[in-house]
């Protein structure tokens, strides 16, 4: 490397490392819009080389001046977005200066092997099946992808049907059902296979989320043929977790495979404090979660687990060409367990957390986090004009003030541009509510007192201060 070359890279990471230092007092959300942007970064393409360091300080200032919100920082509680820990962070510029195309063994095989390893220790952590099969895509939504194209193979092949050789176009129709609470990323899924939405078997949900058990007897009743059951561990405003254990006893007696939407909820297994919130967890026949969420590791980086490794292989089945080698038992190749070939190494900084947090400091992380969302719930309840929209079983608050849409999305608001903290708004049983994630390792009780604190500034100023508390509401809106 030459001296150019360290100059860039230490100004790059000199900058880094400040806007990490000044995560904790940074003004949380963005201020600057996409006109001041598009002045800041745009213009036409230089017709000349440009110095490197001044397009650096370009993306510095691009910080400095409001366009990038403080989503890793302490006080951001508006999406399930975990922050970063270091050793992920320093995981993650190792890989990107090594650029290993980890697609298969003979491209990175200190990669490929660290993966191998962290599906390992996954597996372990979570609680699955010695022998399931792990794959890392970039997010949830290619897990969903991958485990129900797993899901497509199994039931299919059960009814005599190659969907890979010949097609859904001829094929026995596969009954696909969800839950009313189910993520959007489940219906992208099915659109993507090519199920579509239309046809599913929708399970009606509880005040909470939760699929309902006792009606999804009657639902499978009606299903004759392939059925897939999609469950929900951690409902993105609630938190609530399906009861997957009963889910899976009941879809198994009907020979259905059972896929869990686990984005975040699924990391409630490597806690011992919260592993019976799960139970039967490992009786489900495919798994999906988010390692950029619970286990703060950069973006992105989803999970996708298979209780049948070869239905997981066979969908993902990449035709080698002439010029790539042949697998070679003992050498790991990703490829046979995601739909990408040419990927980032976005393991590594999985390796690295769990190499680093070890079994305990994972179950620290998602602890604490559930500890200050009760903290919030304590301490939002003592202010007036506030109401607790859910039982917070996880790390997802729903609030509502004055049991008003209008001061609700004002005190919204106000929170976002007033920098201190920054929270989203959502729709609940047909109110608007205001959405409380805890995700970050860095969130102390501190911050979340502080933010408590600006939450009763901000109400008695948009909202007036009522004469007496109601009642808090803890059941569903």
């Amino acid at each position: 490397m030459n001296l150019g070359e360290r100059e860039i890279l230490a100004h790059a990471a000199g900058q880094a490392m400040d806007y990490l230092a000044g995560l904790p007092e940074r003004h949380v959300g963005a201020t600057a819009g996409a006109d001041e942007l598009m002045k800041l970064l745009g213009g036409p393409l230089p017709e000349r080389p440009a110095s490197p360091t001044e397009t650096i300080d370009l993306l510095g200032r691009a910080a400095a001046e409001g366009g990038v919100v403080a989503s890793s920082g302490p006080r951001y509680f508006g999406y399930v977005v975990g922050g970063t820990l270091p050793v992920a962070i320093a995981a993650d510029w190792i890989t990107t200066a090594w650029d290993q195309n980890s697609g298969i063994f003979d491209l990175g095989p200190a990669v490929a092997t660290a993966e191998h390893i962290a599906a390992g220790w996954l597996i372990d952590l979570l609680g699955l099946p010695a022998d399931t099969s792990v794959g890392f895509p970039t997010g949830c939504a290619m897990a969903h992808v991958t485990a129900l194209a797993a899901a497509r193979h199994h039931v299919l092949a059960a009814a005599g049907w190659d969907v890979e050789r010949r097609g859904l176009q001829s094929a026995p129709p596969i009954h696909i059902v969800v839950g009313e609470q189910r993520h959007l990323t489940i219906d992208l899924a099915l659109r993507y296979l090519g199920f579509g939405t239309d046809q599913v078997h929708v399970v009606p949900s509880d005040g909470e989320g939760r699929l309902r058990v006792e009606e999804l007897e009657h639902v499978l009743a009606d299903c004759h043929g392939p059925t897939i059951v999609c469950a929900q561990m951690g409902d993105v405003n609630s938190g609530a977790i399906d009861p997957v254990g009963d889910i899976s006893d009941i879809a198994h007696r009907h020979s259905a495979w059972v896929h869990v939407d686990g984005a975040f909820g699924l990391w409630a297994a490597a806690s011992p404090a919260l592993r019976h919130l799960v139970a039967g967890v490992e009786r489900a026949d495919s798994w999906a979660t988010d390692a950029h969420k619970w286990l703060n590791v950069p973006y992105d980086c989803g999970l996708v687990f298979v209780a049948h490794p070869q239905a997981h292989q066979a969908a993902m089945l990449h035709t080698r060409a002439d010029y790539l080698p042949a697998g070679v038992p003992g050498e790991r190749d990703p490829i046979e367990w995601v739909p990408e070939l040419s990927r980032r190494a976005r393991s590594l900084p999985v390796w690295a957390a769990l190499r680093t947090l070890g079994r305990t400091g994972v179950a620290d992380i998602i602890d604490r986090c559930c500890a200050n969302t009760r903290r919030f719930v304590t301490k939002l309840e003592s202010l007036p004009q506030v109401q607790i929209l859910n039982d917070a079983v996880l790390n997802q608050v729903l609030v509502r003030f004055g049991d008003d849409d209008t001061l609700t999305r004002k005190v919204i608001k106000q929170l976002q541009t007033g920098g201190v903290c920054w929270f989203g708004e959502t729709t609940w049983h047909g109110v608007l509510a205001m959405r409380i994630s805890v995700t970050s390792w860095r969130t102390t009780e501190s911050d979340v007192d502080r933010t408590v604190e600006e939450i009763g500034k901000t109400l008695a100023r948009v909202g007036g201060t009522a004469s007496a508390p109601p009642p808090p509401a803890t059941g569903s809106a």
